[in-house]
């Protein structure tokens, strides 16, 4: 057990927070009174909403689906992804086995925690909760649980789950249809930022990139209005593709001309989100987005899901692609940490409420 004096360091479970149905979250959930979420109208009148993309239409050269992805990846950063090919049953059974894992006895969650050492060392991998760097960093209303996914050989399978028993087949099937998404749209997303070469971006998914997963749980909170179920953020990697079947997922748009603010991404059924990471916004030179979303609780219903995350090789840095940087458009970012690094300052950024972007743009 950790020291008495470093106990703060330990997220509670939020899950077990909630089941014991306080009237009030605890304190260290609560948020700024700026930070508050509006739950109602987020964003207002949206004259440019988020699209939806059907995939099957654009592989078949489609040119007003492409046109919709360029203008989605250049403006919000984030789309609906339909015409998959995932088959819903995949869906169901990734969506079954995350809320069956959830619902295990916490004694048996824990099996997998992500501090160790005695509980005073965190890893990224594993059941819990995110960085707890300080006595007063507000909380997130969230249980969530990090996989290494790909390269296989990377895979801590101490840390995959044998309950529920079809947990690792499905986590591996879905994986795999998900990486031929992401590497169909960064295809696309190379030809919207400017790129002559069409397999730039999907390129740097290479053998020795890192897939992750997260599967996140935000269980109901008697007042809503005063927490975060995750703090606004950005994805550190080159692709996220996340799967919620329940609303709360939030993006943030800073122009005019879309209607600034907070905004609620809608849910489609059968609908994959689909949103860039800082990788790709840095090689673009700022053509593309890496939008800033955030999770609302619910005070009914809690919500489930699940992310992957695609991001380079741990060694490699990243930095403006040549071809897109020019007089009219001065390079906008530094190269990067190696990209390993840059995930942790990122973990680290986020518990201090800040972006790990914003230390490489140019001033």
């Amino acid at each position: 057990m950790a020291d008495d004096d470093q106990q703060w360091k330990i997220p509670p479970n939020v899950q077990e927070l909630a089941a014991a149905g306080p009237e009030e979250p605890p304190s260290r959930y609560v948020v700024r009174d700026h930070d508050r979420p509006a739950l109602a109208g987020a964003g207002g009148d949206v004259t440019d909403p988020i699209p939806v993309v059907d995939l099957g239409r654009l592989s078949s050269g489609d040119a007003d689906e492409a046109a919709k992805l360029r203008s989605a990846l250049q403006t919000w950063g984030l789309f609906l992804a339909v015409g998959h090919g995932i088959e819903p049953a995949l869906l169901g059974e990734m969506m079954a086995v995350t809320r069956e894992f959830f619902n295990l006895p916490l004694e048996e969650k824990q099996r997998y925690t992500n501090l160790v050492g005695g509980k005073k060392e965190y890893r990224i991998e594993g059941y819990g909760g995110d960085m707890v760097l300080s006595e007063t960093q507000v909380l997130d209303w969230c249980d969530r649980f990090y996989l290494v996914v790909d390269p296989e050989s990377r895979r801590l399978h101490d840390l995959w789950p044998t309950r529920p028993p079809s947990f690792r087949d499905v986590l591996h099937r879905y994986s795999a249809r998900c990486r031929e998404l992401a590497d169909a749209v960064l295809r696309e997303a190379a030809g919207a930022a400017g790129l002559p070469d069409q397999g730039r971006l999907a390129d740097m998914l290479d053998e020795k990139a890192v897939t992750y997963v997260r599967l996140n749980c935000y269980p109901p909170c008697p007042r809503p209005d005063r927490v975060l179920g995750f703090r606004p953020h950005s994805d550190g990697g080159a692709l996220t593709v996340l799967l919620a079947e329940t609303a709360g997922l939030q993006v943030r748009r800073d122009d005019d001309a879309g209607g600034g603010g907070w905004h609620d991404v809608p849910v489609v059924p059968g609908a994959l989100v689909v949103n860039l990471g800082d990788t790709v916004e840095v090689v673009s030179n700022g053509v593309l987005r890496s939008p800033v979303h955030r999770v609302v609780a619910g005070a009914e219903r809690g919500r489930v899901s699940m992310a992957m995350f695609y991001t380079v090789d741990p060694e490699r840095e990243v930095e403006p692609a040549p071809e897109l940087v020019s007089e009219e458009r001065p390079r906008r970012y530094e190269k990067t940490k190696k990209s390993g690094d840059y995930v942790r300052e990122l973990l680290e950024s986020l518990a201090r409420g800040e972006r790990a972007i914003d230390k490489v743009k140019v001033v």
